[in-house]
């Protein structure tokens, strides 16, 4: 069932945009609701770290005259959002968490964010992001640590961290995300709430680069995050296509869902790894997914894998990963890697040594890893025309406590009551993102301890809403999103 106005401030943005055009409350007023409570809300959450409420009060204004006038400027229509602090949005800082940036003042927007406005969209603040969007969690020296509204002792993940934060928390009605390594899909996950990661390139993502690059950058997409699965669907319809750049030689149309109930998919299911152990409340939860859907009478196979090495993927996902993050490193550092390089044992398997020998890789040995990756991308191709979607973890745990002691690669987290290294969940984000696969994560319920467990729903190339269209059975079905206690009106 649709929610209503009664279910604000935790209803989804298709059913806001609803709500907006029957005329059961007004643009200005939504937004000045959504205002309130992350005054209210958000200062032990630090979630929206840029306000630009002025503009938006303005905007909002304006959305109301236009409905009054019987237009409709599109499907978002007055509804209030929020963007991640990477995406430009004209007239506002978008630093990267890094206080060299602070003063890069956006002279435009995103090309995201201009079709989320064309779309009708209110955005009326930016939310906050680790340090180079390079963490599992939410903290830099400019806005500070966001906290993850079930528990504000625990990250709500990372890139955007704020972003699904603020979701949670009903503090904005959509969120707009970018993800390289997991930073939709585990935010998405800690914080219980719908995120989709898009097949690799048909979201522009002009205007979500470091500042002052435009070169497309391996893996990096943008992506919606929500409290609805319909809501994803909808937000990839208007934010996918080609860039101007390339929109007079090609068109984007996504293949459609042809299913219609949970029982008709043939479904994989992966719950552990040796590359990255799974805790046991997450994999009890996939677990009893996968019950339910052999109940429904889908096919369920925990075996079925595509004939791939999947050890050696990961190798090759790291190595490629580090290699299209290592442009964002500085000289200094970069040239002290160069020195390290050599000294490390060919058979020193770490993620340290792998970080670095990936940040220092000759041209002629990436063409022969990404060579290798592009064979498997024909062997998924291949593996999905057996299965629909492979359902697999989104992170080997749920959310975890805030820890920024040492670098990534030297930091723990609790897994069936042993430490493992935190880089070991890199393994879950890979699976779909070295070959370019779209993945949906979605809220199936709680841990033992009451924390978020998400699914991600892994298909074949272009099949985003196929990923969504499965969320949305799952949330009509079996689970939906479920507010943190705590942020009733």
């Amino acid at each position: 069932m649709a929610p209503t106005m009664s279910e604000f401030p935790f209803g989804s943005a298709t059913a806001l945009a609803a709500d907006i055009r029957a005329k059961r409350i007004g643009c200005a007023e939504l937004l000045e609701r959504y205002g309130a409570r992350a005054a209210r809300f958000d200062p032990p959450i630090n979630a929206i770290v840029v306000k630009d409420m002025e503009r938006a009060r303005a905007r909002a204004r304006d959305a109301d005259a236009a409905l009054a006038r019987g237009e409709i400027w599109g499907p978002l229509h007055g509804v209030p959002m929020t963007v991640k602090e990477s995406f430009d949005l004209e007239g506002t800082p978008t630093t990267w968490g890094m206080p060299e940036f602070r003063g890069n003042i956006a002279r435009s927007n995103a090309v995201a964010v201009d079709r989320l406005l064309a779309a009708g969209a209110v955005i009326f603040g930016k939310t906050n992001v680790p340090t180079l969007l390079a963490e599992w969690q939410t903290s830099n020296p400019i806005y500070g640590t966001t906290n993850n509204p079930w528990d504000v002792s625990l990250s709500p993940g990372g890139s955007s961290g704020g972003s699904a934060a603020a979701l949670a928390a009903g503090l904005t009605a959509l969120e707009m995300g970018s993800d390289i390594g997991g930073s939709i899909r585990d935010p998405a996950h800690y914080c219980g709430v719908y995120g989709h990661k898009p097949t690799y390139g048909i979201v522009p993502m002009r205007g979500q680069l470091f500042p002052g690059n435009v070169a497309p950058v391996d893996f990096f997409v943008a992506g919606p995050l929500a409290r609805g699965a319909r809501d994803l669907g909808m937000a990839l319809n208007i934010l996918a296509g080609p860039d101007a750049l390339e929109a007079p030689g090609w068109q984007l149309r996504l293949r459609q869902p042809t299913k219609r109930r949970l029982g008709e998919f043939r479904v994989a299911l992966k719950l552990d790894d040796p590359n990255s152990e799974v805790d046991r409340g997450v994999q009890d939860r996939l677990q009893a997914l996968a019950d339910f859907l052999a109940r429904q009478g889908a096919t369920v196979s925990d075996t079925a894998r595509p004939d791939i090495d999947l050890t050696k993927a990961y190798e090759i996902f790291i190595t490629l990963l580090r290699a299209a993050t290592s442009r964002t490193s500085a000289p200094e550092i970069f040239r002290q890697q160069l020195a390290a390089a050599p000294s490390l044992a060919p058979e020193d398997p770490s993620y340290y040594a792998r970080m670095i020998r990936a940040n220092t890789i000759r041209h002629r040995d990436w063409l022969d890893v990404d060579e290798a990756r592009h064979r498997m991308r024909w062997q998924w191709s291949a593996f999905f025309r057996e299965y629909d979607v492979l359902l697999c973890p989104a992170a080997a745990s749920a959310a975890c406590p805030h820890d920024y002691v040492g670098e990534r690669y030297q930091r723990t987290i609790a897994v069936n009551g042993k430490r493992v290294p935190t880089t070991d969940q890199m393994f879950w984000a890979g699976i779909s993102g070295l070959v370019h696969l779209p993945a949906t994560v979605a809220p199936i319920g709680p841990t033992p301890a009451g924390l978020p467990v998400g699914v991600q729903i892994v298909g074949a190339e272009y099949d985003d809403l196929a990923c969504i269209g499965f969320a949305e059975l799952l949330e009509r079905e079996y689970h939906a999103f479920v507010p943190p206690p705590g942020y009733e009106d």
